[in-house]
């Protein structure tokens, strides 16, 4: 791509929260190399507890305020609370770091926005920017959303199945968690929804997704939004390679047990472990700890499992002691280190959606233990659709049973379902990394959307 002296300078504000934040890092990065310059923004309270410099390798940082700059959102007071402060703080901080820079030399002619912050895009065209959505959901989730927002499906649900054209037949469980029981996270529900309260005023739609991934689902949305499809954002090292250094997300919340892990990893056969873990918000009850912790071990196959500090006292008692070297438990990895490990053989996932595409990039198939929000629809995927893992069942009582997690796991490493998971899983990876390299799907509409952005000079 030609390109002149004039290089844009471009804002990146992710909801403040570690899976909404490295997706939008590593496309900074993607950015970078096509020459633009970019600013990552993060709170105030994230930037001084993880001590960051004023960049993260070639991508510069600066702040914004969410209201709670000393304790961040274990000091607000309930989720509407912290919600409705990071709307009136952040407003007011980030105008007024568009206006700082605007003093400088370095003027900010476009904001990438996560659509969870709907006010971003208000402020951005305030101010005359360019402004872009960075959907962190897959397509198919994201146009749930739309369809419920602008009341093509109405809630409460009264028939089911459910038909949304672009996407498979959905019943209820396949369902965002909210849309089943709207009551349960109603400020989160609400912001979901808002994602496509004022999107009309953005100049594009991007998402974290590739098109032959989602392509039925990405048309039939293109139809409503200006869609550009620009994933999987995972580190280049892990697909076409193609950006210098770019080998990890280089910002994590949480302290990394890289090293224990990563050791203990190396020591094992090809496809010989599973790899557990539930992201940085799902919590459990005891007697569901207990079930997965038998479950793991009756499978008989290493294991590693990454379980939060919150949940470590709820493992069934001498579990940990009589282990061995079958398994290990940490309370944090470097999960996409680990899932590029040739030992992995299986990925049992919450099913959020960093960790899904991660597992589809690298060709690891999965055992979907679906949480809360978009979990329940990427592991419908995961299962019908893209055919690379199998989800568990819950029972009456409303936990996952030992027999289930053994079961689901012997399938995916033992049986000939598992083995077509795995070819599946190959061919995912393939089109991934086609869609990441010079040339692809993905390549081509990062390039059209770097376009537009020397189109402000």
């Amino acid at each position: 791509m030609e390109k002149s002296s004039f290089k844009p300078h471009v804002l990146l504000l992710p909801y403040p929260g570690q899976g909404h934040i490295n997706p939008m890092l590593h496309f900074a990065r993607r950015l970078i190399s096509k020459g633009i310059k970019t600013t990552l923004l993060t709170s105030i309270f994230i930037a001084n507890s993880m001590n960051f410099g004023s960049s993260i390798g070639s991508v510069h940082l600066d702040v914004i305020s969410d209201g709670y700059d000393v304790a961040g959102f274990e000091r607000s007071g309930s989720s509407d609370e912290y919600l409705a402060r990071l709307k009136t703080e952040g407003s007011r901080t980030l105008a007024e770091l568009i206006e700082k820079y605007r003093s400088s030399s370095n003027r900010v002619d476009g904001i990438i926005y996560e659509p969870f912050l709907p006010w971003a895009l208000d402020v951005a065209k305030e101010h005359g920017l360019f402004a872009a959505a960075f959907f962190t959901q897959p397509c198919a989730v994201d146009f749930i959303y739309y369809n419920i927002h602008h009341k093509l499906l109405n809630l409460p649900v009264d028939t089911w199945p459910v038909s949304i054209s672009g996407l498979p037949v959905l019943e209820s469980r396949d369902m965002p968690s909210f849309v089943g029981v709207p009551d349960s996270y109603p400020a989160y529900f609400r912001m979901l929804l808002d994602q496509f309260s004022n999107t009309e005023k953005a100049d594009f739609i991007l998402i974290n997704t590739f098109y032959k991934l989602e392509n039925e689902v990405v048309d039939e949305m293109s139809k409503v939004c200006p869609v550009l499809t620009i994933g999987p954002t995972v580190p280049s090292i892990y697909l076409d390679n193609r950006i210098q250094d770019d080998d990890d997300y280089g910002l994590d919340l949480f302290a990394l047990n890289a090293s224990i892990s990563i050791k203990w990893i190396t020591t094992k056969p090809p496809k010989s472990v599973v790899y557990v873990a539930f992201g940085s918000i799902a919590t459990f009850t005891q007697t569901q700890m207990e079930e997965l912790a038998w479950g793991l071990k009756n499978t008989n196959f290493y294991f590693l499992w990454v379980v939060r500090a919150c949940d470590e006292s709820k493992m069934p008692k001498k579990f940990l002691q009589e282990l061995g070297d079958k398994g290990i438990v940490v309370n944090w990895s470097p999960q996409i280190q680990i899932l590029a490990s040739e030992a992995i053989g299986c990925f049992f996932t919450h099913s959020g959606w960093n960790s899904t595409i991660e597992a589809l990039s690298l060709g690891v198939p999965m055992v979907a233990m679906p949480q809360w929000t978009d979990q329940p629809p990427n592991a419908k995927l995961v299962e019908d659709v893209w055919k690379v893992g199998i989800r568990v069942r819950v029972n009456e009582e409303g936990f996952v049973t030992r027999e289930e997690v053994e079961g689901c796991i012997r399938v995916v490493m033992e049986s000939e379902k598992g083995k077509e998971m795995r070819r599946n899983g190959v061919k995912w990876r393939e089109l991934a990394i086609e869609a990441m390299s010079e040339g692809g799907t993905s390549d081509q509409n990062i390039d059209q959307f770097v376009s537009k952005l020397y189109e402000l000079q």
